[in-house]
C-alpha cells in the first residue's frame, strides 16, 4: 500500500521556527518530524511513501538523498504552485499513479492511530474514502465530522463555531481513499479536501469515518511544538522515547522536563524548564528559560529570562539580563 503524507505548508503558524525550515522537518526529541510519521507506516502494510512538497522542497531532498526516510522508500513529488489538500492529491497521483487503496496522511500530525484497523473499517464498508477521528474539546479550530449510527458521514463541517458544532469528533488528518475519488478532484487548480472533496463524497453517500481513543497531536503552533517534544521525554506518548539531554550542562545548572541538543551548553545556576534547545546553543549563567524553544545556535546571556512560549530564532543572541515573554524573534539569517 502507498501513502501519501503532505508536507507542503507554509507553517506560518509556527514562525520564526518555520521561516527557512519546513515543519516536518523540524526536530521532535532529536529526529525531524517526518520521521515520527513515516516510520510507524511499515506496521500497518505500508511500502512506499510519497512525500507531496511545496514549500523548501531542498530541504527533505538533501536529508534523505537516498530515498529512503525511517526505513521507507520514498518518492517525491513536488507542487509547482499550492495546490490545496486535495489537489496535492491530485497532482501526486497523477504523477506517481494511484490504482489501489491508499493513504493520505497530513504531515504535522503525530498519532498513534492504529491505521490497520482503519483500512478494515474501510473496507468493511465499502467506503470511498475513510476518515480517522479524534474527540476534542473545542472543535472551532477543526473540520467537524457527524456520523449515522454505521460510521456513514452525513456531513463536513469545516471550522464551525464552538456553540455551532455538532459533535466534538473531528477530522484527525489520516484518510484511506480509493482510486476513485481522483475523479472528483479537478487536475491544475488548488482543490480543499474538507470543502470540496469530502461534502462531493458524502453526497454520494461514499465518506465514512471511525473514532480513534489513542494519542493525536497537531503541532501547528510553537506551544503544541513543544508539547510534542515534551510529550516524548517524559513518556506521555506510549511506546516513544528519546534521550532528552544530549548537550553539556553544568551541575549547578537545572533541567527539566526540556530538550537540549547536541553541542549545547547549559551554564551555571541556570536554568531549563519545559523548553527545547536545539543544537548548537549556549545558556548563560544564571539564565532561565521556560515553556520556549532556542533554536540552532542560540545564544542566551547571563541571567536573561526567556519565557511564555518565546521563540528564539537560529543563530540570534539575546543580551545578558534581557527579558523575553511571548516574543517571537527571527534569527539574523531569517530575512
Amino acid at each position: 500500500m502507498k501513502a501519501l503524507v503532505l508536507v507542503g505548508g507554509f507553517g506560518t503558524r509556527l514562525r520564526p521556527l518555520t521561516l527557512t525550515t519546513p515543519k516536518q522537518m523540524l526536530p521532535i526529541a532529536g529526529r525531524p518530524m517526518i520521521e515520527w510519521v513515516v516510520g510507524r507506516l511499515a506496521d500497518h502494510g505500508v511500502d512506499e511513501v510519497v512525500l507531496s512538497l511545496g514549500y523548501r522542497p531542498d530541504a527533505f531532498i538533501e536529508a534523505y538523498p537516498d530515498e529512503v526516510c525511517a526505513g521507507l522508500p520514498i518518492r517525491y513529488v513536488t507542487e509547482p504552485e499550492p495546490r490545496g489538500t486535495a489537489g496535492a492529491v491530485r497532482f501526486a497521483a497523477d504523477e506517481v499513479g494511484f490504482d489501489d487503496t491508499f493513504l493520505v496522511l497530513n504531515g504535522d500530525v503525530l498519532t498513534d492511530l492504529d491505521i490497520s484497523a482503519l483500512v478494515d473499517f474501510h473496507r468493511s464498508r465499502g467506503a470511498e474514502a475513510t476518515i480517522s477521528l479524534h474527540k476534542v474539546e473545542d472543535p472551532s479550530a477543526f473540520g467537524v465530522v457527524p456520523t449515522d449510527d454505521e460510521g456513514r458521514v452525513i456531513a463536513f463541517v469545516e471550522k464551525p463555531p464552538r456553540e455551532e458544532a455538532p459533535t466534538d469528533l473531528i477530522n484527525a488528518g489520516t484518510y484511506v481513499v480509493e482510486p476513485s475519488v481522483l475523479d472528483l478532484i479537478e487536475p491544475g487548480r488548488e482543490v480543499s479536501i474538507e470543502r470540496e472533496t469530502f461534502p462531493a463524497i458524502v453526497d454520494r453517500c461514499g465518506l465514512y469515518a471511525m473514532a480513534a481513543d489513542t494519542y493525536w497531536l497537531d503541532t501547528g503552533t510553537p506551544q503544541l511544538y513543544v508539547t510534542a517534544n515534551l510529550d516524548v521525554i517524559t513518556g506521555r506518548r506510549a511506546g516513544a522515547s528519546a534521550e532528552p539531554v544530549r548537550g553539556d550542562v553544568a551541575g549547578s545548572a537545572r533541567v527539566v522536563d526540556s530538550v537540549i541538543g547536541v553541542g549545547s551548553t547549559v551554564g551555571t545556576d541556570a536554568a531549563v524548564v519545559a523548553s527545547v534547545v536545539m543544537n548548537g546553543v549556549h545558556i548563560g549563567e544564571g539564565a532561565a528559560i521556560e515553556d520556549s524553544v532556542l533554536m540552532d545556535g542560540v545564544r542566551i546571556g547571563a541571567g536573561a529570562r526567556v519565557t511564555g512560549c518565546s521563540v528564539i530564532g537560529a543563530g540570534e543572541e539575546v543580551a545578558a539580563g534581557a527579558q523575553l515573554d511571548g516574543d517571537r524573534v527571527p534569527g539574523p539569517n531569517d530575512g
